[in-house]
């Protein structure tokens, strides 16, 4: 039996009304602010966020319910918001006085992203110049922080993934986010120029993930921050491909229980094609979910004992949730093809969670191409490929 969820619950009362605005997260090509609000109305932006500030550090099963849930209302919302929430536990590892400038006078500060190593930077006393055109920011109409992606120089010449955080004055954003998928996520891109960024706001990727950054250790009785960051980080994609997915099962039996075909007037819904692909994509949907809850658990259970994965772990962490992604995308696949001329009308759900369900599957961490051979390499005992991020 679960432990009760008090997040979700409180999500409950709420995503009817989220549901009714999806269509103008389309519209807009961002999240409504009046989702926003009911969102941050939960506190469910503190999920991750340190107790010390106010933030509720949930465990990653329950928080990946919530996102489930949220996706099936509007997978848009989904995306930016559960990152506006999973960047909070990658903030908990920097300084702590970067924590006390995020969330020192606002609380409720939030911070988007665009983590890829596409900044140049320049070496400085005390820190770094940023320059960049940073896309993909899902969010950043609503974070008051950014934390950007670029490669330094190592002592050894080499090259070393880091990030960089900034305030929302140091960028511009541009609205160039004209997408097929995720419309109302809001991924436009950040413009930075010639912006000085101190060395306290910076960490390396790596040490973030080998439990060597400034801020670990800082709260030696969390269960969440004892852990690398980019499984916590890619928590939501997978979570809204369920959800999507989950959805798209209710939609399908919705759309098809009263449908008849136009020139014969047969029902649809009792026919035998349509019965079998709803159960295949059941069975798919729900060993998709098992198959998460199973991964997000043991997250949870390393953190609460303090314990770093190793390398085998981690690759099982992301590739599971790549293949559960694989799986939920098939689902819809199959569903979508039997709904009807009618369902690819521009005001027809199912088509939003067709194209939103495939744009789960095409973010860095979640393209199965990569996964496989990712997890193929470590089952042989070969080194990781440096490639294959």
């Amino acid at each position: 039996m679960k432990n009760p969820n008090p997040l979700l619950e409180a999500l409950q009362d709420i995503l009817p009304a989220i549901a009714g605005n999806a269509d103008e997260a389309e519209r807009l090509r961002k999240v409504p602010e009046a989702n926003i609000a009911l969102l941050k109305g939960i506190g469910m932006h503190r999920a991750f966020q340190p107790m010390a500030y106010g933030g509720l550090e949930v465990s990653l099963p329950q928080f990946a319910d919530c996102v489930a849930a949220l996706a099936g209302a509007c997978g848009g919302t989904a995306w930016a918001f559960s990152l506006l929430c999973t960047h909070s536990h990658q903030l908990a590892m920097f300084p702590q006085r970067l924590q006390d400038e995020v969330w020192g006078e606002n609380p409720d500060a939030t911070a988007s992203s665009s983590i890829a190593p596409f900044g140049r930077v320049e070496e400085v006393e005390g820190g770094v110049i940023f320059n960049g055109e940073m896309g993909w920011s899902s969010g950043c109409d609503h974070a008051q922080w950014a934390i950007v992606g670029c490669n330094r120089i190592g002592a050894q010449g080499e090259k070393v993934y880091s990030f960089a955080v900034l305030p929302r004055s140091d960028y511009e954003i541009r609205d160039d986010w004209y997408a097929v998928g995720m419309r109302g996520s809001g991924s436009k891109t950040l413009v930075i120029k010639d912006v000085f960024v101190p060395e306290y706001r910076i960490q390396a990727a790596r040490d973030m993930m080998e439990g060597r950054s400034a801020g670990f250790g800082l709260y030696p009785d969390s269960k969440i921050f004892h852990t690398p960051y980019r499984p916590y980080f890619a928590s939501g994609f997978a979570a809204i491909s369920l959800g999507i997915a989950e959805r798209m099962l209710e939609a399908f039996k919705e759309k098809t229980r009263n449908r008849v075909r136009a020139y014969t007037g047969a029902s649809v819904g009792t026919a035998t094609p349509a019965l079998m692909r709803l159960a295949e994509s059941t069975h798919q949907v729900a060993a998709a979910r098992a198959l998460l809850e199973k991964t997000w658990q043991e997250h949870a259970e390393y953190g609460e004992r303090q314990q770093y994965p190793t390398r085998t772990t981690l690759a099982f962490w992301r590739t599971n949730q790549a293949y559960a992604v694989k799986m939920c995308i098939e689902a819809v696949d199959r569903l979508f093809s039997a709904a009807g001329a009618t369902s690819w009308f521009e005001g027809n759900e199912i088509q939003r969670l067709f194209r939103d369900s495939h744009m789960t599957g095409a973010h860095a961490y979640t393209d199965y191409d990569v996964c496989a051979q990712i997890l193929g390499r470590e089952l042989m005992g070969l080194e990781p490929d440096p490639s294959m991020v």
